[in-house]
C-alpha cells in the first residue's frame, strides 16, 4: 500500500469528486493509502507539493499565472479538472425567500466577500455581468472562510459571500438565505483542478489515482446525492446531513462536475478571459504551460 499525501487549498462539498475518492474508498481499491490534509496561510499546497511533503493539490489553473506573470515557470501542472464552474453563493440576511435577487441589490449594502484570487475574481466578473458599480458596494475582508462565517454569524454584513455547505447551513440556521449562485453567471471555466509535479504525475503512483479518482467521478455523477452526503459526512461535521444531501444535489444541477475528467482548452480559456476581464493577470498564458493531460 502506497501512501499518498493530498492536501486541499479549500474545503466544500464542491470538492466532492475528490473527497468522494478517498472517503468512498476508491484509492484503498488501487493500493493507494490517501491522507486529507486542508491548506492553512502557513502551509499551501505549492510550498507542500515543492518540499515533497504532499504529492497532490487541489488547486486552480489560476494558481499558475501568478508565478507566470513573475516570468517563473510553476513547479506543478494542473492534469485533472475537480470543478468546470464557480461553486460561490451569495446569502442574504433579512430576505424573504420569495423575493427575486437582484444584484443591484448589493448597492449601499456590506458584503463579506471572499477576497482570495479566484473567488475574487469570479465575484468581481459577476458584479460586472450584472452592471453592478462594486464602488458602490462596501466589499468587507473579514479574511478566511471560516473567520468570515463567524462574523456573519456575530451580526456583520447584509450579505455574504460563500462556497457550498456554508451558506445553505445558515439558511437552514434562519440566520440567511441562498440568493444566488454565482457559477449560473460564469458559465463554464476551469475553476478547480488536480495539480502535482511533473515527476508525480509520470509515475505509477500517479495512474493508480486517476483509475480511482475517475470511478469516483463517475460516482458522484451518478449516484443520489443523499448516499454522496452520507458517505462524505464525517469530513463536514459543522454541516447537518440534509444540507450537505442539498448542496451536493446544487452542484450536480449547476453542472460542476461532468465525465471528462481532462482539463479543456475552452474551459481554460473561459478562466483566463475572467481574469484579463478583472485585471488578475495581464498577459495570455499558453494551456500547455500550465496543464498537461490526466496520467494513463
Amino acid at each position: 500500500m502506497s501512501r499518498i499525501n493530498i492536501m486541499a487549498s479549500r474545503h466544500s462539498p464542491f470538492y466532492s469528486p475528490l473527497i468522494a475518492c478517498i472517503a468512498g474508498g476508491f484509492l484503498v481499491e488501487e493500493g493507494l493509502e490517501p491522507s486529507y490534509a486542508i491548506a492553512s496561510p502557513d502551509a499551501t499546497v505549492p510550498d507542500g507539493l515543492l518540499e515533497g511533503s504532499v504529492q497532490l493539490g487541489q488547486l486552480a489553473v489560476s494558481a499558475s499565472w501568478g508565478y507566470l506573470e513573475k516570468g517563473v515557470r510553476p513547479h506543478f501542472m494542473h492534469f485533472a479538472q475537480i470543478n468546470e464552474r464557480d461553486g460561490f453563493f451569495l446569502a442574504a440576511r433579512n430576505q424573504d425567500q420569495d423575493q427575486v435577487f437582484d444584484w443591484q441589490d448589493l448597492l449601499g449594502r456590506r458584503v463579506l466577500v471572499d477576497h482570495l484570487g479566484q473567488p475574487m475574481a469570479l465575484f468581481k466578473y459577476a458584479a460586472a455581468v450584472a452592471a453592478l458599480d462594486l464602488s458602490e458596494v462596501d466589499v468587507v475582508d473579514c479574511g478566511e472562510p471560516d473567520d468570515m462565517d463567524a462574523a456573519f454569524r456575530a451580526g456583520i454584513g447584509d450579505y455574504i459571500h460563500q462556497q457550498g455547505g456554508a451558506p445553505q447551513q445558515l439558511e437552514k440556521e434562519g440566520i440567511a438565505t441562498v440568493v444566488c449562485a454565482l457559477g449560473d453567471i460564469s458559465g463554464r471555466l476551469a475553476f478547480s483542478s488536480l495539480a502535482a509535479t511533473p515527476e508525480w504525475i509520470a509515475s505509477g503512483e500517479a495512474r493508480a489515482f486517476m483509475r480511482g479518482y475517475r470511478k469516483a467521478r463517475r460516482y458522484v455523477i451518478e449516484a443520489p446525492a443523499q448516499e454522496i452526503a452520507a458517505s462524505e459526512k464525517d469530513y463536514f461535521p459543522a454541516v447537518d446531513l440534509d444540507v450537505l444531501t442539498d448542496t451536493i444535489e446544487r452542484y450536480k444541477t449547476l453542472g460542476c462536475w461532468s465525465p471528462d475528467v481532462s482539463i479543456s482548452r475552452e474551459s481554460y480559456a473561459a478562466a483566463l478571459s475572467v481574469f484579463q476581464t478583472t485585471g488578475g493577470i495581464r498577459h495570455d498564458h499558453p494551456f500547455d504551460q500550465v496543464v498537461v493531460a490526466p496520467p494513463g
